[in-house]
Formats: structure tokens, C-alpha cells, sequence
């Protein structure tokens, strides 16, 4: 019985480090370098401390209303969201804006 519970407690922590990893993966910070707008939102480029370049989508689908904001060129943001990677070009579909400076 004892060997259950350990496997348990083993397994269980095993899945927070890995949630814990993926919660960090999902965040970028960065300056945005510039702004364009669309129907129902915009898309940020947004460049980080090792001089890569994301595309932001920032939409109020993603967001609603009541969190949906306009970064402007200039500014140091903090997003979460899904980022994906392509051969040329890094995205993600900003779905908390955490922090603007």
C-alpha cells in the first residue's frame, strides 16, 4: 500500500514541475517595435532580450472586452498566450496581456 501512494506522490509531483515549465514557456516579455491595426483587434511585433522578433495577435475574441488594451510602439509588455513557430516567423495569440510599461 505504502508503494501506491508513493508512486502517487511521485507522479503527482512529476505533473506540477511540468505544468509549472509550460505556464513559463507560454509567457513572453519584449518591447513592441510596432502596431498594426485590424477588424477586431491588431497584431504587436514584439522584440525580446535575445533580439527575436514574435508576431502578437491581440484580439477581443481572445481577450473580451473587459481586458482587451492597445499597446503602443515603444512600450515593454508582458503576454501570455499559445506560441507557435514557423521555418521564417514566431507567433503567439495573446491571451493575457500581464503588464505594460
Amino acid at each position: 500500500m505504502k508503494k501506491i501512494w508513493v508512486v502517487f506522490l511521485a507522479g503527482l509531483i512529476a505533473v506540477f514541475f511540468s505544468c509549472a515549465g509550460m505556464r513559463a514557456k507560454n509567457q513572453l516579455e519584449g518591447n513592441v517595435t510596432s502596431v498594426e491595426f485590424a477588424k477586431d483587434g491588431y497584431t504587436a511585433n514584439v522584440k525580446t532580450a535575445k533580439n527575436e522578433i514574435y508576431i502578437a495577435t491581440i484580439s477581443r475574441v481572445n481577450l473580451g472586452d473587459e481586458n482587451y488594451r492597445v499597446v503602443k510602439a515603444g512600450e515593454k509588455v508582458t503576454l501570455k498566450g499559445e506560441i507557435w513557430k514557423t521555418n521564417s516567423e514566431k507567433y503567439i495569440k495573446v491571451k493575457e496581456i500581464v503588464s505594460v510599461k
